[in-house]
Formats: C-alpha cells, sequence, structure tokens
C-alpha cells in the first residue's frame, strides 16, 4: 500500500468537540482509547479495526460509535487506504442531551452502524468546526449529532416532556434582533432566554417559530441586508454590519436564499426605472 498520511485536526473552542479528518494507507494506530465519546463517518475505503473485542470494519457512509474508554486500533486492508471524519465529544457536552447518560444506564448498542441521517449530521458538524461559521451554526451542528445518537444509545424512549414556556422563545427571538450582528453561541442564548438548558431552548423556539434559533438568525440577517443592498450599500459594507463573516460569507447565503448574488440584487434594486423620482 502506498499513499501519503494525513490529518487534520479543529477544535470547537465553546464546547471542546474536536473535528478531525483523516486519510490513512496500512497501519492508522496502535491500541489505545479516548475520555470522549467517538462519533465517526468513514469517506471512502474499508477502515479495520479492533474493538469490543472483535474486528470490524466500516465502509463508506458507515458510522462508528465507541464510548469513553474503548479500547481501539486502525489500519486499512485495501490499496486505496480509507478515509473518515470523527467528532470526539467530551462526557459533559453528551450529559447536557441525556441525563440519564450520566448515570452509566446508556451505552451505544453497536459499534459499527448504518444511520444516513447520523453519517450527514456528523459531516455538517465537522465542517462546521473546522471552518469559519459562527458560533451559533456550530452549536446547532452539534446538537443535530447528538440529538439523533439517542437511537443509536441503550437508554429507552424518553417520555414526551410538555413544552417550554413561550416565554423563553420570545426573550431568545428578542435577543437575536437586538444582537443580530454579534457572535453569540446556544448557551449564552439559552441563558439569556432563561431557559434551563440549550435543548429546552431549541424545542420551545421551534414550537414557537417553526426554526432553530441559528436558522432564524440567517433569515433575519438576509432581511437585513436585503434592505442596506436595496439601498445602495456595498455588499462588503453589508456583510459587516449584519453578522456575517466576510462578503463572500454573506454571498453564499444570499444566494441560497433568493438565487442572486448581492451586487446583482443591488444593481436590480439601484436601477429600478423611476426609482429615484418615486421616493422624491
Amino acid at each position: 500500500m502506498s499513499g501519503t498520511d494525513r490529518i487534520r485536526l479543529s477544535r470547537d473552542p465553546s464546547s471542546g468537540v474536536e473535528a478531525i479528518s483523516a486519510r490513512f494507507f496500512g497501519h492508522a494506530y496502535d491500541m489505545h482509547h479516548h475520555d470522549e465519546w467517538l462519533v465517526g463517518v468513514t469517506d471512502d475505503g474499508v477502515q479495520d479495526f479492533f474493538c469490543r473485542g472483535a474486528r470490524r470494519q466500516s465502509t463508506r457512509d458507515r458510522i462508528i460509535l465507541m464510548e469513553p474508554g474503548e479500547m481501539h486500533d486502525g489500519q486499512a486492508i485495501t490499496a486505496g487506504g480509507f478515509a473518515y471524519e470523527m467528532l470526539y465529544v467530551p462526557q459533559a457536552v453528551m450529559r447536557r442531551g441525556f441525563d440519564d447518560a450520566s448515570r452509566g444506564e446508556g451505552g451505544f448498542r453497536e459499534t459499527v452502524s448504518d444511520d444516513p441521517l447520523l453519517a450527514a449530521a456528523i459531516r455538517a458538524a465537522c465542517a462546521a468546526i473546522s471552518g469559519s461559521v459562527p458560533q451559533l451554526a456550530r452549536d446547532a451542528c452539534l446538537d443535530a449529532v447528538v440529538g439523533r445518537l439517542r437511537s443509536h444509545l441503550g437508554l429507552g424512549t424518553r417520555p414526551a416532556e410538555p413544552l417550554p414556556s413561550p416565554g423563553i422563545a420570545k426573550r431568545a427571538r428578542e435577543r437575536l434582533h437586538d444582537e443580530m450582528a454579534a457572535e453569540i453561541g446556544i448557551d449564552d442564548l439559552a441563558e439569556a432566554a432563561g431557559a434551563a438548558n440549550r435543548f429546552q431552548l431549541a424545542r420551545a423556539f421551534r414550537a414557537a417559530y417553526g426554526a432553530s434559533p441559528h436558522a432564524y438568525l440567517v433569515r433575519i440577517r438576509l432581511a437585513e441586508a436585503k434592505r442596506l443592498l436595496a439601498g445602495g450599500e456595498t455588499p462588503a459594507s453589508v456583510a459587516a454590519a449584519c453578522g456575517f463573516a466576510d462578503q463572500s460569507h454573506l454571498g453564499r447565503w444570499f444566494r441560497r436564499a433568493f438565487a442572486l448574488t448581492p451586487g446583482a440584487y443591488r444593481a436590480a434594486c439601484t436601477n429600478v426605472p423611476d426609482r429615484t423620482s418615486a421616493t422624491r
């Protein structure tokens, strides 16, 4: 087997979750363990490893799940090697989502599993952690992973919980409008809204407004961006004023929402016939 091994590690400073994207040819690593929960997806090749007393193999789009302390190794068994993405989730992050897991009652039922929705969530979270996206977006991606893990844990079904007070969602919404351009994380938003935790906030907000806090924030940022562009502001100044990382970040979201670039929208609005006379 030939090729150059590569590994890229990024860390979310807020949660402590680490994201790894790697490709290995031949031997990858000896037997070892981690203190975190490992949640990964194989992107390419055959990922061969020993865990829970047996050799196991994961192929493209399959999920790998390991609990804290589980010994494992890793190697490639095909000429092309294998590539994967992995999240190292601190135990405290898992406890926030699963109180019963913190009592030691839960564990992953399978080490290798099939779950396309979880695979997509893992990839989105890894991309968010390694990219320059707002904290609220990273939080939403990580929460999607943790939420999806419940079906893989031996915890049973959580009884239905009453919806949180609508005041929680209203206070969070007001905070988002007041600080639209600011960098705010889901934990800070939950505290400001008076929610018990980020998960209670997420449930309350979706019940009230049909979207996650991050999706709602993007929506109001785009609405303000349209208003400013229509008034003749440049895309660069609009991006800064509305809380986007830069002009390209604004452009990506704007095209997804309106199928136009910010510059094209600005040009169309500022060259509408009779626009000047209509506003006199």
